[in-house]
């Protein structure tokens, strides 16, 4: 599997500099893959933002697209070293058909369907699991069940605790061969550590901040659990963003980016209600803003709910609000500029100890919010194609869908128009129909992502 990605991506570089000479236009490079290679095309690891959504609360089947639509990531809970538990083991009881029927549906709205891995109740390094043959075991499971990648909810505290080392060295272990079974680019594969976890010179075997040294090329992105740490913890747009508290040192957003962690990689955790965890709940609203300041500061990495059904598609509707507002079949997009003012902290760091400097300063930024408004004038759609699954289209591609125009922002294949993935964006109502027939337009060659030298 590994040899044929490499080959594939290989191929389409190949293609890519011998078309700025021979001209060979890029539809028939697509046209030409089998369909063994163009299904992992179709597995690429999604791009930011990314918006997760964990369900381990026992319901009889999985949601349709529709009730999480905002959202295009949803982590099945849990698979164990024993097999599959909770909301895992009710898709490993459906039949073939059914999960082919979700697969579908959920592709369709852009949702890739994930399992994460361990959760709460297990203690792998203090347990004494070997990380090489579990992770073997936990990605076939993966791969006979249809699933887009996993998520590593590594909670052994007593081994992370003990500084050691055995917790970091385990989950770099682990990481290295999840990725030899889930090639990066076909399969996601993240991390979802709590946020003290990042904070510097605190853990005997470098916490995360190690982690992410070793093996942080192999990690998509870091779900990151901003809740449970303590009563007033990341309970604030200051504390959650840009100082956390002295109990947690250097571990607020801008502060583990500081330290080296891609900004881009860190997502925002937090539980749906206060029901859903100890502490650390924030109101959707003031999360919304959170996230707002932090999006205008220049973070795009996303957000992270615990669980569903207790956050739905309203739920992330709220706090993507004007930062990722939610696409809309019944009007066209319209934007104005807004001056947004943000703080950040730049942290000093100190070699021995977990005590902490800052210097704060203020930067202006211009952003741009989104909003709607109904078409008066319509758009002609005079040859513009439908809009066809199955169909590849690029950034700058134009389709008609539902009676009006849509635009893509990058590259998309089976992401309907208006729908949660966001990709499409409407250009208002049509005055005339298409007429044109479906173009096959191709992949660029930089959207295939190499996978690492193991």
């Amino acid at each position: 599997m590994v040899h044929l990605y490499l080959a594939l991506a290989a191929a389409i570089a190949a293609f890519a500099c011998f078309g700025e000479v021979a001209s060979v236009p890029l539809e028939e490079m697509l046209r030409g893959l089998t369909p063994k290679a163009r299904n992992v095309l179709k597995r690429a690891t999604p791009v930011a933002p990314y918006f997760v959504l964990y369900s381990d609360a026992y319901v009889s089947t999985e949601p349709t697209a529709s009730n999480i639509s905002g959202f295009n990531v949803f982590a099945l809970s849990f698979l164990e070293s024993y097999g599959a538990a909770d909301q895992a083991q009710e898709w490993a009881a459906l039949t073939a058909s059914q999960r082919s029927s979700i697969l579908s549906e959920y592709q369709a709205a852009g949702i890739s369907l994930i399992v994460s891995l361990f959760g709460s109740t297990e203690t792998p390094t203090s347990s004494g699991y070997d990380p090489i043959g579990t992770a073997n075991t936990m990605a076939a499971w993966v791969i006979q069940y249809g699933l887009q990648g996993v998520d590593v909810d590594y909670e052994d505290f007593a081994a992370f605790n003990g500084g050691t080392g055995s917790a970091e060295q385990w989950l770099g272990n682990f990481t290295t061969q999840l990725r030899t079974q889930l090639p990066q680019g076909q399969y996601i594969l993240t991390h979802a550590p709590v946020a003290p976890w990042f904070t510097p010179n605190r853990w005997g075997g470098g916490g995360y901040l190690w982690i992410n040294s070793v093996v942080g090329n192999m990690i998509d992105w870091y779900n990151v659990q901003y809740y449970n740490q303590g009563t007033t913890e990341y309970t604030t747009c200051d504390g959650l963003l840009y100082t956390s508290s002295t109990s947690w040192p250097q571990s607020a957003l801008f502060q583990i980016a500081n330290n080296g962690v891609s900004l881009d990689k860190l997502v925002i955790g937090k539980p749906a209600t206060s029901a859903q965890a100890s502490n650390g709940y924030m109101d959707p609203s003031l999360l919304a803003s959170c996230v707002s300041s932090a999006h205008a500061a220049g973070w795009n990495a996303g957000v992270m709910v615990w669980e569903y059904p207790y956050a739905a598609a309203s739920w992330i509707a709220t706090v993507r609000g004007n930062t990722w507002p939610m696409s809309s079949t019944t009007a066209t997009p319209t934007s104005t500029s807004t001056i947004t003012t943000s703080t950040s902290t730049t942290p000093t760091s100190t070699s021995t100890t977990t005590t902490s400097t800052s210097t704060t300063t203020t930067s202006t930024s211009t952003t741009t919010t989104t909003g709607t408004s109904t078409s008066t004038t319509g758009t002609s759609c005079a040859g513009v194609a439908a809009w066809t699954t199955g169909v590849a289209y690029t950034g700058g591609a134009q389709v008609t869908y539902g009676g009006y125009l849509w635009t893509a922002k990058w590259w998309s294949e089976n992401d309907t128009p208006g729908g949660a993935a966001g990709v499409w964006v409407n250009d208002g109502a049509c005055t005339s129909t298409a007429t044109a027939p479906p173009k096959h337009r191709a992949l660029l060659a930089p959207i295939v992502t190499r996978a690492p030298a193991l």
